[in-house]
């Protein structure tokens, strides 16, 4: 059976949908499959893996071994790209070295070689490689090994080739912080915010300089406007808390120092800021001695934190681990005899914990040093003239 002719625009629209029910049997419709997102990947580390296999039929392709290397740069792989780079420099003809050292010098420093990323840098510039991305390594390493003066000085050059660079700018701002110039410090970064008004990392530095200063009006601008950038941050829930405890707001203050350390173990000034409180507030010695230890591991110069957490491990009965730290505050105050009456104090008491065949014989605290007497004069002979 053949099908009447239809109109020509009729005619278009059953080639455009198909041939009607009653001319001849549709075909069996298949269903649309959706791709899960989830299995889908890309990146740079899926980007270096698909150039394994060009590498394996060419093993020698220096441009391929470069790419490689700076997709695994990007991947957050610098041991994989330092190979790469490595490699390429070995079978390079040295013609164009510069960008190979430029590579290495970057994986050397994520790897925290920090005096051989500088090296590869020179090595580098004297292959010719230019541009302001040099100096900005440069001048960043340097600023990791907290040479300020050299880190500084790079970064102007850096500036002088791109004077809108806010990578300078910013590492700038952080080398006139550690050198104590806060009013520069602001400067550069208030310059880096104005070049890159969406970056976490420069509203966290503002905030946290600001709340140095004890001004939190101002720091409370930057902490909640790079809160709404990256609410994971817990360099940024660590400002906001801290400029409310400058304000006398202490239980909001307790609860950001909280999420600060539930996103990020490494903030130590937020265990340190909730050891004081409970302090303060009269808590258990138990409460304190978590935050104290996590601290000073961190930083072991934090103001008062060994004593407090010397004598709160006392309280708590914990006699050979305040011992220790009675020891080590020995050491850091030399002089002071605070210390070493607790060293012999606790001492004692922990030496009667021991089992009587370990128990050493008991020490006596001999008192403070004091200073010796001078020498008595010599006397004249009997029967001497007397001086004349």
């Amino acid at each position: 059976m053949r099908c009447a002719p239809l109109v020509l625009l009729a005619g278009l629209l059953v080639a455009a949908l198909g041939p009607l029910g009653g001319c001849q049997s549709a075909p069996a419709e298949r269903p649309d499959t959706l791709v899960d997102l989830a299995t889908v990947q890309s990146g740079p580390r899926v980007q270096a893996d698909e150039l394994d296999g060009a590498l394996r039929q060419q093993p020698g392709n220096v441009a391929l071994l470069s790419r490689r290397a700076a997709l695994r740069l990007a991947a957050g792989q610098p041991t994989a790209a330092l190979r790469d780079a490595t490699a390429a420099l070995d079978l390079a003809d040295g013609d164009d070295d510069g960008p190979l050292y430029f590579l290495q010098a970057r994986a050397l420093r994520m790897l925290g070689r920090l005096p051989e990323a500088l090296a590869a840098a020179r090595q580098a510039a004297d292959n010719g490689f230019t541009g302001p991305d040099l100096p900005l390594l440069v001048g960043e390493t340097h600023l990791a090994a907290r040479d300020y003066p050299a880190a500084l000085d790079n970064l102007d050059r850096a500036l002088r080739l791109d004077p809108d660079q806010p990578a300078a700018l910013f590492y700038k701002g952080l080398a006139y912080a550690a050198s104590a110039d806060t009013a520069q410090a602001l400067d550069y970064l208030r310059a880096a915010l104005a070049r890159e008004p969406r970056q976490p990392e420069i509203l966290h530095q503002l905030a946290f300089l600001y709340n140095a200063l004890r001004d939190p009006e101002q720091a409370v601008r930057y902490a909640a406007r790079g809160l709404r950038l990256d609410t994971a941050s817990g360099g940024l829930h660590y400002d906001y808390g801290r400029q409310l405890e400058l304000k006398g707001v202490t239980d909001s203050a307790a609860w950001y120092y909280r999420r600060a350390l539930a996103l990020d173990t490494t903030q130590y000034r937020a265990d340190y800021r909730l050891a004081l409180a409970a302090g303060a507030r009269g808590q258990r010695p138990a409460s304190l001695i978590p935050h104290l230890a996590r601290a000073l591991r961190r930083n072991p110069r934090l103001p008062e934190a060994r004593a407090l957490l010397a004598e709160a491990l006392e309280a708590n009965n914990q006699l050979p681990a305040a011992l220790a730290q009675y020891r080590l505050l020995v050491a850091e105050n030399p002089g002071n005899a605070h210390w070493p009456f607790k060293v012999w104090k606790v001492g004692n008491r922990a030496r009667l914990l021991l089992p009587d065949s370990l128990r050493p014989a008991p020490l006596y605290y001999p008192g403070p040093p004091r200073a010796r007497p001078s020498a008595i004069a010599p006397l004249d002979p009997v029967g001497s003239p007397p001086p004349r």
